[in-house]
């Protein structure tokens, strides 16, 4: 034994290197079959699979243009990076866009912009933007809402994101008024640092679950009672990244504490259906509704990716044939989102934002419904441009995901589904995400939503408007095709947004119901 340890701690540096190239030849091409590049140029073969694994950051950082990336390009990127730190986030010698292209939108600036009176709310506070409704008025819920930000977290759950993200989120949405969306992984220790929250189930049940995996009202109820925090309640009907689609959480990802807050048994797989178990028609998803509100006095929505129209015109009929119906609809781009999901679905299922937004508010708006409803839109709004488009087209609020993720360290890596996010926010690894600050990160997020309201209020006051809510139609043009250059939105979806009630800041910022830190 002792001739054989001394023969090993003879041998150079460059043997050990040499056996170790012999080790994964002789493994490449005799003990391996799953890899027939490996087998074919072993060793050599392993660089191939190592470069493309970081093939996307390569290209990221290196190969694409400023416009080029998606889902969210660098200039995007760049401006929340920007803006979350509060440092510079303008750009010099002009836009990069091909400002000629289809699809490429303009707001229509007014010859003299809106002047704020010295007394004005956003003299005070240029970043003081409430919703211009209030959330349950029209059902006349016992507790309304009005939401003290027109920019909020949209759904993301405690299990696909890590507790350290949830919490900064949650903060600073309380240090910027906004509410912060759940999503269905059930009400986490982490939604409640001092942010508004609205609940949001879907067919798992999360949070308000039985034993059997049904819905259970008297676990909501006691939710709703023991949480002042939650505001209104969502149920989703489908979401952009897959919807129609079921999930399975797996019982490796369930640790106690997640089983604790979602209401399940750790270990064990979970499966999230694809329809409800709690209706199984329009006229039982409305009485749901009822039933909820009747019993917590909340405000009840849904939330939906958008196709056929034809349920949605049955809720539609039933709301003016009962006088009841959602406090708010929440409509998902067919883009996708922070849930993972086949390319199959993320690509094809489900109309984008834009075309699934506008069919459905067209329907309401035609069946004279569309004041009674908060419509909230989430698909790659959070920019102060996109959102103006967004309220021309009749959006009330919008929720963001990926951007409030990126406000918080995001690099869009893209993996978010393999637990390895390398910025410690959509993991449950305990080493990545203690890389998160929370108190700074919170602060990035709160600033983003401030910067965004300030650059969306001057873009409005540019427009000759006081309030988002007053955007029109026609305030956006659109280049549409060739042969048809460019056209105001009233003419290309073909529709006219209802006027939204409004009678100045002041109205909104003296509202009993305002959310916030004055909720």
């Amino acid at each position: 034994m002792d001739v054989f340890l001394d023969i090993l701690t003879k041998i150079p540096w460059w043997g050990w290197l040499l056996i170790f190239v012999i080790a994964v030849v002789i493994r490449d091409v005799f003990l391996q079959k799953a890899h027939t590049i490996t087998h074919n140029f072993p060793l050599v073969g392993h660089l191939r699979y190592w470069l493309e694994s970081i093939g996307p950051e390569m290209r990221q950082y290196f190969v694409a243009n400023n416009r080029e990336e998606l889902p969210f390009n660098r200039i995007e990127r760049s401006w929340i990076y920007a803006s979350a730190k509060k440092e510079n986030n303008y750009e010099g010698f002009g836009t990069d866009r091909d400002i000629y292209d289809h699809q490429h939108f303009f707001v229509k600036n007014q010859m003299m912009s809106f002047k704020l009176s010295e007394d004005h709310p956003n003299r005070k506070d240029t970043t003081f933007l409430p919703c211009a409704k209030v959330i349950g008025a029209y059902n006349q819920r016992k507790r309304p809402y009005r939401p003290a930000s027109i920019i909020n977290i949209s759904a993301m759950s405690f299990g696909s994101l890590s507790a350290a993200a949830v919490e900064a989120m949650n903060i600073g949405a309380a240090k910027s008024e906004a509410y912060h969306n759940t999503g269905e992984g059930g009400l986490s220790p982490y939604h409640q640092r001092g942010g508004d929250v609205v609940f949001h189930f879907g067919t798992g049940y999360f949070g308000v679950r039985t034993e059997e995996g049904g819905f259970s009202m008297e676990k909501l109820k006691h939710l709703v009672d023991e949480n002042p925090c939650v505001k209104a309640i969502e149920i989703k009907l489908s979401q952009g990244a897959k919807p129609g689609k079921g999930g399975v959480l797996p019982g490796a990802k369930i640790s106690p504490e997640i089983a604790e807050i979602r209401g399940v048994a750790v270990g064990k797989d979970v499966l999230s259906p694809t329809t409800h178990l709690a209706f199984d028609s329009v006229g039982k998803l409305l009485q749901l509704i009822e039933d909820i509100a009747g019993e917590t006095g909340l405000p009840v929505g849904i939330k939906g990716a958008i196709g056929k129209l034809d349920m949605w015109e049955e809720l539609a009929d039933l709301m003016l044939e009962t006088g009841k119906g959602p406090d708010f609809i929440t409509v998902d781009g067919g883009e996708g989102g922070t849930g993972a999901a086949p390319p199959s679905f993320a690509d094809h299922v489900s109309l984008p934002w834009v075309y699934g937004f506008t069919s459905l508010y067209r329907l309401f708006k035609e069946k004279g419904l569309a004041d009674r409803i908060v419509f909230i839109g989430s698909g790659k709004l959070g920019f102060p441009g996109k959102a103006a488009m967004a309220f021309a087209m009749g959006v009330d609020c919008i929720n963001v995901a990926r951007e409030a993720m990126m406000s918080i360290g995001c690099i869009q890596a893209q993996i978010c589904h393999t637990n390895r996010c390398p910025s410690g926010i959509a993991t449950q690894s305990k080493w990545l995400q203690n890389g998160i600050n929370v108190p700074l990160k919170s602060d990035r997020l709160a600033q983003y939503f401030k910067t965004f309201r300030k650059e969306f209020l001057e873009i409005t006051h540019a427009a000759g408007y006081e309030h988002p809510c007053q955007f029109t139609m026609e305030d956006i043009q659109l280049n549409v095709d060739d042969d048809f250059l460019h056209s105001n939105l009233k003419s290309t979806y073909k529709y006219e947004k209802a006027t939204v009630p409004f009678s100045g800041m002041q109205s909104l910022q003296d509202c009993p119901y305002l959310g916030g830190n004055k909720s």
